[in-house]
């Protein structure tokens, strides 16, 4: 059986345009879409994937700060210096590991995501 191939992930919050600028701090290119009567949105293609950020439907949405994001960025060093300067928190400063160099740091919202460089 072969394995599936990862297509899209889905995140929502309140704070959608905070969110673009973080994560195209980490290299993502948003581009604005609506399906339908559907909430405008934002999509970037990562790799063979699509990274979507749809707005909660109300203010009174929880946002989800359990999940867990990841990403290989090309400067590390270079992400996590803008990232300190826009004021995200950094949980884990970069180090080496056996995975080559990794930082793990909160988006706008409190989900921790973590960068590596190989």
């Amino acid at each position: 059986m072969t394995s599936p191939t990862f297509k899209l992930l889905v995140i929502k919050t309140h704070r959608k345009q905070e969110l673009r600028r973080f994560y195209e701090t980490l290299g993502c290119t948003f581009v604005e879409e609506q399906h339908g009567r559907g909430p405008l949105h934002l999509a970037a293609e990562i790799g063979e994937a699509i990274f979507e950020i749809y707005p909660l439907p109300d203010e009174t949405s929880p946002v989800d700060t359990t999940t867990r994001l990841g990403f290989d960025v090309t400067d590390l060093d270079g992400v996590v210096d803008k990232l300190k300067t826009g004021q995200s928190e950094i949980v884990t400063a970069v180090k080496e590991t056996a995975w080559g160099k990794r930082a793990v740091v909160r988006d706008p919202d409190g989900r921790s995501v973590e960068l590596y460089q190989q």
